[in-house]
């Protein structure tokens, strides 16, 4: 190991603010459903119609996110930031406002605020190329996919307890101002665009950017990969259940997340291979979870096989960061993780679904079972993406023929 990256990453200006804005940039998004879906429950009396609501907001999120990044790739992601940062925070006043007697506009104004949530996510991830290279770009796709777990764990608890505290309302109002005061910090934190050439070719179309031999794979493999998680996520629930103790599933997503966060750690500080290959993380994210099959006959069990498993999971997605970006055009960048965002929204949904039918059907050990062909078909997806250290030439040339 070496501390290389990280020292280089820390010393690089702008990149310290960037990186503390973009985290609490982040924070009101996934603060917000815990207590959206307990107002839509208090006014309507019904789970079934949280659900709903809940899905409204996600369609409007998987919509609309990659028509913001490609607005963010042509007209910069400091005015987009800044425009969605502001409409998200008044959609959300308008969410916490509804009186009970109108809960049926619920589902209207969440598609609505999901269709202006900022795509802090997707800036973040095309502005590292722009600010700093070599073993510190790995770093810091690292670092983002490690905070990013971190954010799973803070972003909803911190929804929770207002809620607990106060109540759903309240919630929204403080998802409302907080996102009105970090995405501008976010926003104002954002590196110049690199120049771009004027003789040069067009934008690829979304078509072009979405039909490449390489990253197309990448976003489907991300799409199965968050379907796996959230399956398994299901999975926890009714494992603690089938137990009798609920506090099971959130020692057990605890334990999942603590794995993610040491692997990302120790993968940050690796050093970099001419032939580090994707796919020789995505095998051992499938064998993680391959083990977990055979470690549902006990809470212990489980738990130590779920840290095993997790800390395969944050340096191979951040992997996935890095080859996604290295292998597109920084004018598409951010669209590029846009649309890796919609697929990760629709694998979720779908994973969910699924699992919910294999725990009813089969069982629990089962849905782990469906996680690892899952992982293992994104390995066969992944097999020829080329390694991190050989793409440079491609970068450099390969890049400039793809309108063709």
């Amino acid at each position: 190991m070496e501390l290389s990256g990280y020292r280089e990453l820390w010393r690089t200006r702008g990149v310290p603010g960037l990186l503390a804005s973009s985290l609490l940039a982040r924070l009101p998004v996934l603060a917000t459903m815990v207590p959206v879906a307990f107002l839509a429950k208090d006014l309507s009396g019904s789970f079934r119609w949280a659900g709903v609501v809940a899905a409204a907001y996600s369609i409007g999120m998987a919509i609309a996110g990659p028509l913001w990044s490609r607005t963010a790739d042509r007209r910069g992601a400091r005015g987009v930031l800044l425009l969605t940062g502001l409409s998200w925070s008044v959609a959300l006043l308008l969410v916490a406002a509804v009186p009970a007697g109108l809960y049926r506009l619920l589902p209207v104004l969440t598609f609505l605020a999901g269709g202006l949530v900022p795509p802090v996510m997707q800036t973040l991830r095309a502005a590292w190329p722009r600010v700093v290279q070599g073993p510190a770009l790995r770093t810091a796709y690292s670092v983002d996919a490690t905070a990013q777990e971190l954010l799973f764990i803070v972003g909803p608890m911190l929804g929770a307890t207002a809620v607990s505290v106060a109540s759903p309302r309240l919630g929204v109002l403080l998802a409302a101002s907080m996102s009105a005061v970090f995405i501008w910090w976010y926003a104002l934190r954002q590196p110049r665009p690199l120049p771009r050439d004027a003789d040069g070719p067009p934008p690829l179309t979304a078509r072009q950017l979405l039909w490449h031999r390489h990253r197309l794979p990448l976003i489907l493999s991300f799409g199965l990969w968050i379907m796996a998680f959230s399956g398994i996520s299901l999975g926890i629930v009714a494992f603690a259940d089938e137990h009798g103790n609920r506090l099971i599933a959130g020692i057990m997503e605890a334990v999942w997340a603590f794995g993610s966060l040491v692997g990302g750690a120790v993968a940050g500080a690796l050093p970099g291979r001419r032939t580090s290959y994707l796919w020789r993380r995505t095998a051992l994210v499938t064998a993680g979870m391959l083990l977990c099959v055979f470690a549902t006959w006990s809470p212990v069990s489980l738990a130590v096989a779920l840290t095993v498993s997790g800390l395969t999971l944050a340096p191979a997605i951040g992997a996935l960061y890095e080859r996604l970006g290295a292998l597109t055009p920084d004018t598409v960048r951010t669209e590029v993780f846009g649309w890796m965002g919609s697929a990760a929204m629709g694998g979720s949904a779908i994973g969910s679904a699924v699992a919910g039918a294999v725990v009813e059907s089969f069982g629990v050990r089962y849905v782990w079972l469906v996680a690892t062909a899952l992982a293992a078909l994104s390995l066969v997806l992944l097999l020829r993406i080329p390694p991190e250290q050989s793409t440079a030439d491609l970068s450099a040339s390969g890049l400039r023929g793809e309108v063709a």
